[in-house]
């Protein structure tokens, strides 16, 4: 079982950046690929970024290569998603995400994924 809890949304304008945190609760957070995703109402859930349990390739959505970066620190049971040169569609519910899954299809498919945080809001402003 793991538990996530994501924190460091907020109110940003165009062109600044957050760092999203996301605390997993669990001693089996290294094992697990971790994911972001983000929904807008009566959207469906989009991916953003994913990585591995042990790192190496990481996979980003167009929408964001470039400006968002994925990072963990297992020691800390923690992921990141560090987001540069927002824009006002990057507005949505940010949420972590923890799974299993193989190559960029894999990645980027909700389902996928076996435990998902509570979400925190991201509002840019132009």
């Amino acid at each position: 079982q793991v538990q996530l809890v994501e924190s460091g949304g907020g109110l940003v304008q165009a062109g600044g950046s957050l760092r999203l945190s996301c605390a997993a609760s669990g001693r089996t957070f290294s094992t697990y690929g971790m994911g972001w995703f983000r929904q807008t109402p009566g959207k469906e859930r989009e991916f953003v970024a994913a990585m591995y349990s042990s790192g190496g390739t990481k996979y980003y959505a167009d929408s964001v290569k470039g400006r968002f970066t994925i990072s963990r620190d297992n020691a800390k049971n923690t992921v990141y998603l560090q987001m540069n040169s927002l824009k006002p569609e990057d507005t949505a519910v940010y949420y972590c995400a923890a799974g299993h899954f193989l190559g960029t299809v894999g990645a980027g498919t909700p389902s996928q994924y076996n435990y998902w945080g509570q979400g925190t809001q991201v509002t840019v402003s132009s």
